[in-house]
């Protein structure tokens, strides 16, 4: 219901300013501004705890991109560009879906983005910029490289133990000293971890060893993702949302060209506890994962953050 609630009232908003084009992101900051109640509730009740103002736009602006199916289907006068990123949405006040043409400069600018393929960067290159995008949400991030693996397993066996990426997230970061150290001795929840698989492209015929090397990767984490940069085809979205809903992975989908206009596609089931035997094997393996987990550590011991 949320959800609809929300669709609603970008299409309100989109109407009202006819024919004029947004991003996400305008959009997202509009509507914060002009339903201010609704969205602090709707950031109350979010299982996902924001550290910062900026980390709830980003959800925002993630929620609205995942919507343009959903925006399209239900309303036809809603227009979306996709290409030139980032991704622009109107209203096409008076003009019917045949009736409707784009203005000359952006036909331009479409035909010669069909003229030259999109060019999807590589899983080293995506890494960095995935960073990007989560410490817009109030993420730690660090890499994990294979190369400072011990291989004691064989280097065939780090694919399917550690993940490319991990992050740490503060939950009670803004909180007074006192309130950090009655949580801390209490027994609370300090901080979420997170864990990310990177793919380029998922299609119908790596689907599931994507899809599981992720599990296997990332299932340790509160909350564990496979990223990539493109999805080929319904089957296969279709299929992927199948097997999210089975074992709780989540995706990102990363716009290489943007990384602030990427978007959580489907969400991670929130693990109460991490699994710490795991961690435990993930740090006798990989040093960039003991480096991690002492920053995880002396956040538990200090409440202070050293990034």
């Amino acid at each position: 219901m949320e959800n609809s609630s929300q669709v609603r009232k970008i299409v309100t908003f989109l109407k009202s300013h006819p024919n004029q084009r947004f991003t996400a992101r305008e959009i997202a900051e509009a509507l914060i501004a002009q339903y201010p109640e609704f969205y602090t509730l709707k950031r109350q009740n979010s299982r996902q705890k924001f550290v910062t103002d900026a980390a709830f736009v980003n959800q925002i602006v993630a929620e609205i991109g995942s919507r343009a199916t959903t925006m399209l289907s239900k309303y036809p006068v809603i227009e979306i560009q996709n290409q030139p990123r980032p991704r622009k949405y109107w209203f096409s006040f008076g003009l019917t879906d045949v009736e409707f043409t784009l203005p000359e400069q952006d036909v331009e600018e479409q035909e010669e983005e069909l003229q030259s393929k999109t060019v999807i960067l590589s899983e080293k290159e995506m890494y960095s910029l995935l960073c990007q995008y989560l410490e817009q949400m109030g993420l730690i991030t660090k890499r994990l490289d294979e190369k400072r693996s011990k291989n004691s397993k064989g280097k065939h066996a780090n694919k399917w133990l550690h993940p490319d990426i991990v992050a740490m997230q503060p939950i009670p970061d803004q909180w007074d000293y006192f309130v950090q150290s009655c949580v801390q001795a209490g027994g609370g929840d300090m901080l979420h971890l997170w864990a990310f698989e990177v793919k380029k492209t998922i299609t119908m015929s790596t689907i599931r060893a994507d899809f599981f090397q992720s599990v296997s990767n990332s299932s340790w984490a509160n909350y564990g993702y496979l990223v990539c940069a493109a999805i080929e085809g319904k089957d296969t979205e279709e299929e992927l949302r199948m097997l999210c809903s089975l074992h709780g992975i989540g995706v990102i989908n990363l716009i290489t060209e943007n990384p602030s206009e990427s978007s959580i596609l489907i969400p991670a089931h929130f693990k109460e506890k991490p699994d710490w035997r795991s961690i435990n094997r993930l740090v006798q393996e990989n040093k960039d994962m003991e480096d991690f987990i002492k920053h995880v550590a002396n956040y538990y011991r200090s409440g202070l953050l050293i990034k």
